[in-house]
């Protein structure tokens, strides 16, 4: 090419470039879309700032992993709940109908049944028809579909077509056998009750491990990625489990599927359950952004740090012993602050027997519920009694993979007050289920604007 033609060549390339623009030729930087911060539904806002972290006063208990000290975190969304029965199993419910769905869509592909067909063919994979696919959703189907030991993987499940319970309404043989899958064997059954076989209720997802990925630079991206298989259904044999030589089996037959308890705070969950329910969340809220044209995605919803808990639940108190202040458990009118074992073992002094409603008793001054009390919750840290001497100062974070003691927070209806206190640390297995036991969820605020001592 000519010099000449060179340089008509750029002129043109320069002026196509500067079409339609209005920068002027400055700096202005890429427009990503509009966002607008969003409190996430049933949470508060805790602002960011720096507290007291650890024991105030004495550690009468003498356990001493707890030294005070400074600690600074951001800004994040907290549930004013712990996580209830209703919307955990909101959760269970999703992972059941999902695996049902999947189900019914590779069987459909086996006996070759369209939706045209009716039947199992409704709920055939939505890419069982590829006439209506769009250019990229053909290419993907072309080129990725199938990767896998099964042959199904990333075929999208038929969600449009209500799911059918009522034995006498199933359309075809077909989707009488998917259904019978998803039973006890009728030998493990009585009085003619067909009872889900919840074992079978297993939520699959993938994860990155930021820490790992951090720490090794020449790790490729895939050998980072961890997946993950968690069976979702509470452990409700907990209530009995828990206690020797004591009558709980109300507690174990109703406490999780009975409206009677939806609003209590789910428990009989792992560590590993808790943390499964914050991404299948993740996923739900950001499905239905995607649905809705230009809308961005949110922020993964996630189990708090431990030193997060700790600064939510002093609500901006500084040096408290319990989230209202203390440091005594009753009110100045003879009432108990919250849920726990208090005289020596009278658990419905409290006016509870067991756990109560998941917005009992009075808020903190972040406007969350039950921080002290109640259940215990866990939180995405690992125990270990000296960390508080070497984590960091700004969001302090110990979460080691290989340490399976996780924290929990916060004490619970069976504790006596010493765990209620804001500073308290206890922890639990992680492949653990108790009674006492259950969680609440965070969500990263974007920007760090907001802060306690602005």
């Amino acid at each position: 090419m000519d010099m000449k033609k060179f340089i008509l060549l750029t002129t043109v390339i320069t002026m196509l470039a500067s079409c339609g623009s209005n920068d002027k030729g400055e700096l202005v930087g890429v427009k990503g879309k509009k966002w607008h911060p969003e409190k996430p539904y049933g949470m508060e806002l805790i602002p960011g700032g720096a507290f007291i972290m650890g024991k105030g006063d004495d550690d009468l208990a003498g356990i001493h992993d707890a030294p005070a000290k400074t600690a600074t975190v951001r800004a994040f969304y907290m549930d004013a709940t712990e996580i209830t029965n209703s919307e955990y199993r909101e959760f269970v419910n999703w992972v059941r109908d999902s695996i049902l769905r999947y189900k019914l869509a590779v069987l459909a592909d086996e006996v070759g049944k369209m939706p045209e067909d009716g039947g199992i063919g409704e709920f055939a994979f939505k890419d069982a028809d590829t006439a209506n696919m769009s250019v990229y959703e053909k290419y993907m189907f072309e080129n990725y579909t199938g990767l896998g030991p099964t042959g199904y993987e990333g075929r999208k499940i038929n969600r449009k077509v209500d799911l059918i319970f009522d034995t006498a309404d199933y359309p075809d043989e077909y989707y009488t056998e998917v259904m019978d899958t998803m039973y006890l064997p009728l030998e493990d059954s009585y009085n003619g009750q067909r009872t889900w076989d919840v074992k079978k209720f297993k939520f699959q997802y993938s994860h990155m491990d930021m820490q790992e990925a951090a720490k090794n630079r020449g790790i490729k991206r895939r050998d980072a990625i961890v997946k993950e298989e968690i069976e979702v259904y509470p452990d409700t044999a907990v209530w009995i489990r828990d206690f020797a030589y004591s009558y709980n089996e109300p507690m174990h037959n109703d406490y999780f599927w009975h409206d009677a308890y939806s609003d209590y705070p789910v428990v009989g969950v792992t560590w590993k359950q808790a943390k499964a329910f914050c991404e299948w969340r993740t996923i739900k809220k950001n499905s239905y952004q995607k649905s809705r044209k230009g809308a961005a995605m949110v922020n993964t919803f996630r189990l708090p740090a431990e030193a997060e808990w700790e600064y939510a639940a002093r609500g901006g108190l500084q040096a408290a012993t319990y989230p209202w202040g203390g440091p005594y458990t009753k009110s100045d009118r003879g009432c108990f602050m919250a849920n726990f074992k208090p005289v020596r073992g009278d658990y419905a002094a409290d006016q509870a027997l067991y756990t109560v409603e998941a917005k009992s008793y009075e808020p903190n001054d972040y406007n969350l519920y039950n921080m002290a009390g109640n259940v215990s919750e866990w939180v995405n840290a690992s125990y270990d009694p000296s960390s508080y001497e070497f984590t960091s100062t700004i969001n302090p974070s110990v979460n080691d993979n290989n340490n399976q003691r996780k924290i929990v927070r916060g004490g619970s209806w069976k504790d006596v007050a010493y765990f209620l206190q804001v500073s308290t640390r206890d922890y639990e297995y992680a492949d653990s289920a108790r009674s006492y036991i259950g969680f609440r969820t965070v969500q990263d605020y974007m920007g760090t604007q907001v802060t306690g001592n602005k």
